[in-house]
């Protein structure tokens, strides 16, 4: 075999039936850019999975910035002697009559009211309609 300049050149055998031309080699540099390129790859690839991780994070823990307001009417009473009265409250949690009774149940607790009914949930656009009837109960709860 002949060295010239970085490149190895193979001298034809004249017994051998397949004689390859000239085969070049160059020490070092294929592999290492193969080596660089794998890495920057793995290395975005975490980049990339760390930037997801952190806004998924974020996001569950965020507070719902975007949520509709929501709120509830309702009725309630007290006992001994027995009162009544209509209001109005903002839900906190999911927009449905359901989680507003849950809600609102235990707000008017505290102060000794039974909740009996939520008549219905809705958006800022209702509060004007409802403020009137509600008096000192409208957003007390």
């Amino acid at each position: 075999m002949a060295k010239r300049s970085g490149t190895l050149i193979r001298e034809i055998d004249p017994d051998r039936q397949y004689q390859p031309d000239v085969i070049r080699y160059h020490a070092g540099n294929t592999v290492l850019l193969l080596n660089i390129r794998r890495v920057h790859r793995n290395v975005s690839l975490m980049k990339n999975l760390a930037i997801i991780s952190c806004i998924a994070t974020l996001m569950a823990f965020a507070p719902p910035a975007m949520a509709a307001e929501c709120y509830a009417d309702y009725k309630a009473k007290r006992d001994n002697p027995l009162k009544l009265h209509y209001g109005v409250a903002e839900v906190r949690g999911a927009c449905t009559k359901s989680a507003a009774k849950s809600e609102i149940r235990t707000r008017v607790s505290r102060d000794g009211w039974v909740l009996l009914n939520v008549m219905s949930v809705f958006d800022a656009s209702g509060l004007a309609e409802r403020k009137r009837s509600a008096g000192q109960f409208f957003l007390r709860y």
